[in-house]
């Protein structure tokens, strides 16, 4: 396990801070960042300090928690708490919009307060409240992973040659996994997986974090540029493609980072299986297909340069979208923590209500 994320109280945060694993850093630097308030948090999620559906809903309930715990410093009422942290909610949701999980952990914490404060709980209380929905989202996450881990292996054989994209592993999440729980459930199994992984343009999330995840665990990878994916399928080295994903719409529509829908053409074309790994928490059933997913778009400068070294002209215009939209009839299934759901796609929807009722994002997000 990997340590992500954690609540902190020590002497040099006595009112408590979030602990994060500086991934901006790695693989050269295991850099911890101690945050103590709201600001600095979200700066440091959308520089992707913290980055990964599942890690970005920890983040944001931890964040909702550290602005109910600055809140309650000053003796509110507890109207008065909720009216406080109404900004904080705001602000979070919109750090990084694409991510339904960030979203998700804020509201289910904001959810706890208001419950508390129509109790008549004091502020001091409802910030207790807060962290406690915190936690409780941060354990809940470690045993998703180990869940879809479990059934993510039964889906490979001995051997198994599998190409990801992006960071999957516990630097996305709590501190195990999504897709590359999966691989690590098969490799506690003896079945010896292989790993293609993607380098992920512009932020080489892959070169940089997953190849350091598969080194620290003892697994067999291999790196290759994001453009040499469909050529290793067509050349028959690859068995299996299993990624993440930051939202799923009703319809099964899978939002990941940029690359992952190029990736699951190649896979179709060759015919190899194409597998979503994600927790229920990133169904978002409020959008009824991938075309309603908000993708966000980020500064020219991660493409036009390359650790801070231009490799572009001055001035080149730059589209940068962060994510793309892999359509449904593309995905061979999608593994949560209750299993594996199959097509056909139009009873995705039935399916998901069945396992798990995702929340709308409060409309302010």
């Amino acid at each position: 396990m990997i340590p992500t994320i954690a609540w902190v109280e020590n002497e040099a945060a006595p009112a408590g801070a979030v602990r994060l694993l500086d991934q901006t850093r790695l693989p050269h630097a295991e850099v911890y960042l101690t945050l103590g308030d709201l600001d600095a948090l979200c700066a440091a999620i959308a520089r992707l300090s913290v980055r990964g559906a599942p890690a970005l809903g920890i983040a944001g309930a931890y964040g909702l928690a550290l602005a109910a715990r600055r809140a309650a410093r000053d003796d509110l009422r507890p109207a008065g708490l909720l009216a406080a942290l109404e900004p904080a909610r705001t602000q979070l949701c919109a750090v990084r919009p694409t991510a339904v999980n960030l979203a998700w952990g804020v509201a289910r914490v904001w959810r706890r307060v208001e419950s508390g404060a129509a109790a008549g709980q004091t502020a001091q209380a409802l910030a207790g409240e807060a962290l406690a929905e915190a936690r409780t989202i941060h354990e809940e996450d470690l045993a998703m992973s180990r869940a879809m881990g479990r059934h993510g292996a039964a889906l490979l054989v001995p051997g198994a040659r599998v190409i990801t994209h992006c960071n999957t592993g516990g630097l996305a999440t709590g501190g195990l996994g999504t897709a590359l729980a999966v691989v690590f459930a098969a490799a506690a199994a003896g079945k010896a997986p292989h790993v293609w992984v993607d380098e992920t343009r512009p932020l080489l999330q892959g070169a940089r974090l997953t190849t350091w995840e598969l080194a620290r665990e003892g697994i067999a990878a291999t790196l290759l540029v994001d453009g040499a994916a469909a050529w290793a399928m067509a050349r028959g080295r690859v068995d299996i493609a299993l990624v993440g994903a930051d939202r799923i719409a009703a319809n099964g529509d899978a939002a990941n980072k940029i690359g992952t829908y190029a990736l699951a053409v190649a896979a179709a074309r060759h015919r190899i299986p194409f597998y979503i790994v994600a927790p229920s928490s990133t169904f978002d059933l409020s959008l009824p297909a991938g075309a309603a997913i908000p993708v966000e778009e980020r500064d020219a400068a991660e493409v036009a340069a390359c650790h801070e070294a231009p490799v572009a002209p001055a001035g080149q215009a730059v589209w940068n979208p962060a994510f793309d939209v892999t359509p449904a009839e593309l995905i061979a299934g999608w593994v949560t923590e209750h299993g594996v759901l199959k097509p056909p796609f139009r009873a995705l929807g039935a399916q998901t209500r069945r396992i798990h009722q995702v929340d709308t994002p409060p409309a302010d997000c």
